[in-house]
């Protein structure tokens, strides 16, 4: 059972950044696809995080189940949109260009379009940035970065412990479900998605008790450590700061820049190719 959130060893430049970069161009390059509706800059934010994708030796195999939630979740988006507000854009643009007509109030415009590429090309700018994030940072690494940059310890240190529990709560949910099957319980796919879920919702129960039981061990044990007693700790994945890194956040600032800049030049955060 392939692991969700889960750190992907591999020898990459990417890799070779501290968390403390990774971190920061994550946050610099959300804000700069976030501030901004430019089809340009979204665009060549696509292209260059599907570029730096590539240069992480990531494969889709690693985030086949993420990229399938998040691209069902993109479609179900741009649907709802259409459904309920399909002439957003003519609102937003100003102006109204008749495609072809859906029957009554459903009307599809060149504006409406345009409007959901932008929303497409928003999800393609961000999702390659947050899997590479997740699947090259190291979670012990992660929590001296988030301490790094002014986060508590004892938060950074929970934070590191819930992406390191995650994967192992879908594998002992992986195999309560297999124990559950060995008795009987039929849980694939011959049965109906009704009495799946309803086998998997058996299944929450012995997964909340043990992993209570888990958090339990885990807190006395780091209560016995005296975990929290100073202000300060050392942080064994820590990495100093090499000039790659200064150059990566560098260049993401600089997408920063070259949103707010077009936010500027535009008057507004939306890019209009029909005036």
């Amino acid at each position: 059972m392939k692991p969700i959130f889960n750190y992907v060893e591999r020898s990459s430049p990417v890799h070779a950044l501290t968390g403390a970069t990774k971190l920061c161009c994550l946050l610099l390059w959300s804000f700069a696809a976030m501030t901004t509706y430019d089809t340009r800059l979204l665009a060549v934010l696509a292209a260059a995080g599907v570029a730096v994708f590539a240069a992480s030796k990531l494969r889709i195999s690693d985030i086949s189940f993420l990229l399938g939630f998040v691209t069902v979740f993109m479609l179900l988006n741009n649907l709802l949109v259409f459904v309920f507000s399909p002439e957003h854009g003519v609102g937003l643009y100003g102006t109204r260009h008749v495609l072809f007509s859906l029957g009554g109030r459903w009307v599809v415009t060149k504006e409406q379009l345009f409007y959901h590429l932008n929303l497409v090309l928003k999800y393609l700018a961000m999702l390659p940035v947050v899997m590479i994030f997740i699947c090259t940072t190291q979670p012990s690494e992660f929590a001296a970065s988030l301490n790094r940059i002014g986060v508590k310890y004892t938060v950074a240190y929970s934070v590191a412990l819930a992406l390191r529990y995650i994967p192992d709560i879908q594998q002992e949910y992986h195999e309560i479900s297999q124990a559950q099957q060995a008795r009987g319980i039929e849980m694939s796919k011959k049965e109906s998605l009704f009495r799946r879920l309803k086998a998997a919702s058996a299944i929450l129960i012995p997964l909340i008790l043990s992993s209570v039981d888990r958090i339990e061990t885990i807190s006395n044990a780091m209560e016995l450590r005296g975990f929290g007693k100073h202000k300060r700790r050392s942080w064994y994945m820590a990495r100093p700061f090499r000039p790659a890194d200064f150059v990566a956040m560098g260049l993401c600032a600089l997408l920063l820049a070259a949103a707010i800049f077009l936010n500027i030049h535009n008057g507004t955060r939306f890019w209009n190719p029909f005036i």
